[in-house]
């Protein structure tokens, strides 16, 4: 198999984690629209066309045989890949060997002319052994060059067969929708606001605009673990079917999951998932628990201011001297430590909206509870 050098650009790394998620928020949408109408969705048969088409992954979802001729047929591969590759190491160790062999029939011709004794002898054991090698090498070539063509047999075939599926799939989507029922429900997403009305409901605006920047903010770096599946996969696919692993697909997803976490936190926050010790909280009345929240947020003020500055200050300095990783790759680190600052923003207002409702439920809990009964409509 050919090898492949391809280095992941810096400008597409970034415009892809700002360009994907508003992508896949519009492609959620429309499959979901789909799915409403059809069980089967032609985008999504696409979409997984694209990104496992290798292992027959939109014949599995269109719940073919022909995907185990994929399945198959990639393991056909891989299999070959590693004969591939021993063979490229005997080649390599083959033309050493030529080498080495002419090498020592120079130092025998050194030796001969400086009249050393034995040096005849070793000059024909040399040529002899060079002619073995020579012999060796042909039968090394012959053995690649068979394994080469192989690979380039069945990876051309796998081709065709991925065009193909291609041309028909408008085509095997409404066959097989013509026998699949539409779904009562769908699957589990995670939205902007899909938990129940009741419990999400703010009665202030500032609340309500809080949590909504919040819940775009969670749900559009989610979609960031959609973008390590293609990355991951590229990289297997790099590595153990062309022999070209990368040196940037690591670094890069490492480092996309960090400012994850960081700007999912005002999200997470918002569902009430960090972790707390709620041993004696849990048995507090609701405004017992608002009021506990009231003087706890002291800390958690000090703390985001503290996160926010020290993280601006390192964003700062990182992006006055164009701060890069010190890999090959050479990543920009500036946007990653801006990441820290955006984290610890969208933490400090979603904690200023939870302190607002926490100080509306302990003053006045009877209006806050009949807002919440009365929902949005309300």
């Amino acid at each position: 198999m050919p090898e492949i050098s391809f280095v992941l650009p810096h400008w597409l790394y970034w415009s892809g984690l700002v360009l994907f998620p508003l992508l896949a928020m519009l492609f959620f949408r429309r499959v979901r629209h789909e799915q409403a109408t059809q069980p089967l969705s032609l985008t999504l048969g696409y979409f997984l066309l694209v990104a496992g088409g290798f292992i027959g992954v939109h014949r599995l979802y269109l719940k073919s045989f022909w995907a185990f001729a994929f399945i198959g047929l990639f393991s056909s591969i891989l299999f070959i890949n590693v004969e591939v590759r021993e063979a490229r190491d005997n080649l390599s160790g083959a033309h050493n060997d030529i080498k080495l062999a002419e090498l020592k029939i120079v130092r025998a011709e050194r030796a001969i002319k400086k009249g050393r004794k034995n040096a005849e002898q070793r000059l024909i054991q040399a040529k002899g052994n060079l002619a073995d090698v020579k012999s060796s090498l042909l039968q090394v070539e012959e053995n690649s060059h068979r394994w080469s063509r192989t690979a380039e047999l069945l990876s051309g075939g796998m081709l065709l067969l991925l065009l193909m599926d291609a041309i028909l799939m408008p085509k095997l989507i409404r066959k097989r929708n013509s026998f699949e029922q539409v779904p009562t429900e769908e699957g589990f997403h995670c939205p902007t606001a899909e938990k129940n009305q009741k419990e999400t409901y703010e009665p202030f605006f500032i609340n309500r605009t809080i949590s909504h920047i919040n819940g775009f903010a969670g749900e559009f770096v989610a979609y960031w673990s959609v973008i390590a599946v293609f990355v991951y996969y590229y990289e297997v696919i790099a590595r153990y079917v062309f022999n070209s692993p990368t040196n940037w697909a690591h670094e890069s997803m490492f480092l996309m999951f960090g400012m994850q976490y960081l700007i999912a936190g005002g999200f997470v926050l918002r569902e009430g998932a960090h972790v707390r010790v709620d041993v004696i909280y849990n048995y507090l009345p609701k405004r017992g628990k608002a009021i506990v929240d009231v003087l706890t947020s002291i800390f958690f003020f000090i703390f985001m201011c503290t996160l926010l500055v020290t993280g601006w200050t390192f964003f700062y300095d990182s992006y006055e001297v164009n701060e890069v990783s010190i890999s090959e790759w050479g990543i920009q680190y500036w946007p990653i430590k801006l990441a820290l600052s955006l984290g610890a923003l969208l933490l400090l207002i979603q904690g200023l909206a939870q302190l607002i409702r926490d100080i509306t439920v302990a003053l006045k809990p009877s209006v806050t509870s009949l807002a919440n009964e009365a929902g949005p409509e309300g």
